[in-house]
């Protein structure tokens, strides 16, 4: 089964110079473990994602269809076809 994963222009060269692409997951993965295993196909998106704690970085979201994954009540929600990986990046400057 696959989901779609977008990511903004500025990261696209971490995953292989697209903005937004399929990614294969098991009927059923849960959100949280096809995130992880995204990062680790992906190793320099985790090191924009991530903090070296670990931690999603302030100025990135991470959205799981329309919802903002922080705000989920659970992150193991099992993946179903359609369904829709995407991460933000803030940008600032004038």
């Amino acid at each position: 089964m696959r989901i779609e994963v977008t990511v903004p222009g500025l990261l696209r060269d971490c995953v292989g110079g697209t903005q937004r692409f399929a990614f294969d997951v098991a009927d059923g993965e849960p959100l949280d473990a096809a995130v992880d295993r995204l990062m680790g196909a992906y190793p320099l998106l985790r090191r924009h994602v991530y903090n070296e704690a670990g931690q999603v970085r302030r100025h990135v979201l991470i959205f799981y269809n329309d919802e903002n994954v922080t705000r989920l009540e659970r992150r193991d929600l099992p993946l179903k076809t359609g369904d829709r990986v995407s991460i933000l990046q803030a940008v600032s400057g004038g």
